[in-house]
């Protein structure tokens, strides 16, 4: 299983049934990408996608029996990774490590719904290929 469909598999664990759309949103990815990971899941037999008959628009996600089987084999393995990674972390860290984090995808996700993040990458990208640097 690539490490890719990880994501989408542990939102469907708990969530099943969500629409395309909600799942890209819950996974953090864009659209086209969750797209690109479901066909390939769908071909792997661990997901349908389907339109609902009281709602022909939207696209739907659901689990096959392949795809749900898949929990009891992954996690365990998930977690063996965890605990082989966090040897020798201690609590503290482990805290900070993850508080850290939640404040830099917080800060990022507020610049974006600001409309900041893409004139900053444009300049940044600018004063690189040139070589301009700040004053």
């Amino acid at each position: 299983m690539p490490f890719g469909h990880w994501t989408f598999l542990r939102i469907l664990w708990e969530s099943d049934g969500l629409t395309q759309r909600a799942l890209s949103r819950e996974a953090g990815v864009t659209e086209p990408s969750t797209h690109a990971a479901l066909a390939a899941m769908e071909r792997q037999g661990c997901v349908v996608r389907r339109r609902l008959p009281d709602n022909r628009r939207n696209v739907y996600v659901f689990l096959t029996p392949r795809g749900r089987a898949l929990e009891r084999k992954l996690v365990p393995l998930a977690e063996d990774v965890n605990r082989i990674a966090l040897t020798r972390v201690t609590r503290a860290d482990l805290a900070a490590t993850r508080q850290t984090l939640l404040a830099i995808l917080d800060n990022l996700a507020r610049d974006e719904q600001r409309g900041h993040a893409a004139p900053r990458r444009e300049k940044f990208t600018r004063r690189a290929r040139t070589g301009a640097r700040r004053g």
